[in-house]
């Protein structure tokens, strides 16, 4: 703040030499301009009276302290004066009125241009994580011949949807079928031997009894008793193993025919025939035989529940939760982004690469999303998580897409 007091009281005036005709003018200027402040009339200026200051009074009040200060403490004090005014030309001036002291010195001082308050909003910064994986079927089933047989139909093509227990390849095994057939066989007469041996069991028993009558009369031998007794252990013996003879032989045919059953190939699960192997007049290994995938009939995935499974920067899995949400956009559908949440964290760090897995859950993907699409996503850590799954997709995708494949910006 700039002031300069002028005090032009009687004593002061005294001293000033008041010869000439123009010291006297200025004598009587100085006498004007410093009456006692009893003698201003004024009332208390209004507290926003201190900012409005009046230019002419401001160039009248400069000419007057510089005139003053030539007469009182010579040139020097003058080019002081004018040094201090060229520093608050950018300023603004105002003169106080209640700032008057006693002896008549008036107060000038600078004041700032006042500045606007306004309220600033800080908001957190957000991080934008970005990677980049591949649209995946959790459930993916491939589908290989129980036994060995020879292809004589293929009921389903790649591409086509199927649900569980639907036939998809027939194939043909005569060693299967005759093995069946001798099953069948051996089983009719296993329960003709097994009937045989009841006859001969219910024949032993009644043989018995007739002994054990004529025992009582005394009008058979104790020796022919016990014969009789033994005939009939054997009978049940007999029948028993017949029996258990039956039971393996219906054994076998179950065998023979589950091996014929499964030339019959059916879908294990419902889904999508992503690869289909098996033509028609090609003869395939049994399962256990069968070590390479390339030697399997078809493979199905389960396309109703697809994800993704996307690798983020190792840096970045201090920031990693479940229930992360951000979105995701498919190289096939870059006009099209959609919601995904953090549901899975790999256990472990890829070492190669540098990289966690993620498994996202997906909200409304794009209709003919295939698996082995290649996606990209941004997961969003700070105030902008927060944005629900409706807000996504109604915007194009966002420059972060256009990034390298693992990275992180903050943005605020």
């Amino acid at each position: 703040m700039f002031e300069v007091a002028i005090s032009a009281g009687p004593a002061m005036l005294a001293g000033v030499n008041t010869t000439s005709e123009h010291d006297r003018d200025l004598a009587a200027k100085l006498r004007s301009l410093s009456s006692e402040p009893a003698a201003f009339k004024t009332e208390p200026p209004k507290p926003h009276a201190r900012r409005r200051a009046i230019p002419g009074a401001m160039l009248v009040l400069a000419a007057t302290a510089s005139l003053a200060a030539v007469l009182f403490n010579g040139p020097e004090t003058l080019r002081r004066i004018e040094t201090a005014l060229a520093g608050f030309s950018g300023s603004d001036l105002a003169i106080s009125a209640d700032g008057m002291e006693e002896g008549g010195a008036i107060a000038v001082e600078g004041v700032r241009t006042p500045t606007e308050d306004g309220v600033k909003s800080t908001t957190a910064p957000t991080q934008e994580i970005t990677g980049s994986g591949y649209v995946v079927a959790p459930v993916i089933t491939t589908v290989f011949s129980k036994y060995e047989g020879r292809i004589v139909a293929v009921g389903v093509e790649a591409g086509d949807s199927v649900v569980a227990g639907q036939v998809l390849v027939r194939l043909d095994d005569a060693g299967a079928q005759f093995a069946l057939r001798g099953a069948e066989i051996a089983g009719r007469a296993a329960a003709l031997a097994l009937d045989a041996r009841n006859i001969d069991l219910v024949q032993a028993r009644s043989s018995l009894a007739r002994a054990e009558r004529l025992a009582g009369r005394d009008a058979m031998s104790a020796q022919a008793l016990e014969e009789a007794k033994t005939a009939v252990d054997k009978a049940e013996n007999a029948a028993l193993q017949a029996r258990q003879d039956a039971e393996k032989a219906e054994l076998d045919i179950d065998k023979a025919r589950e091996q014929v059953d499964a030339l019959t190939v059916r879908a294990p699960i419902s889904g999508t025939v992503t690869r289909l192997d098996a033509h028609i007049g090609d003869t395939v290994l049994s399962r256990e035989d069968s070590v390479r995938e390339d030697e399997s009939l078809l493979v199905i995935a389960d396309t109703a529940s697809l994800v993704i499974d996307a690798d983020v920067a190792e840096a970045n899995i201090a920031l990693m939760r479940p229930g992360l949400s951000g979105e995701a956009v498919l190289d096939g559908f870059p006009g099209k982004p959609f919601a995904v949440e953090v549901s899975k964290i790999a256990p472990v760090i890829s070492r190669e690469k540098g990289t966690v897995t993620l498994r996202l859950s997906l909200t409304s993907p794009p209709p003919g999303m295939r698996p082995a699409m290649a996606a990209r996503i941004r997961l969003v850590v700070g105030e902008g998580a927060g944005v629900g799954a409706s807000a996504v997709g109604a915007h194009h995708p966002p420059p972060s897409f256009e990034a390298p494949a693992f990275g992180r910006r903050t943005s605020g």
